[in-house]
């Protein structure tokens, strides 16, 4: 969906950027979390 490395995603979801639920030892970013990331990053480079 945003096209991005598992890497990069892991980075926003420790910084507070991205929304997660921790499952065992894996992370879950719920899809409506990615939406609203999207929406937030298109806002502030308009």
């Amino acid at each position: 969906m945003m096209r991005v490395s598992k890497m990069t995603v892991y980075r926003l979801v420790h910084a507070g950027e991205l929304a997660a639920v921790r499952v065992g030892r894996s992370f879950r970013v719920p899809e409506r979390a990615v939406q609203d990331y999207l929406r937030d990053a298109y806002t502030d480079i308009a």
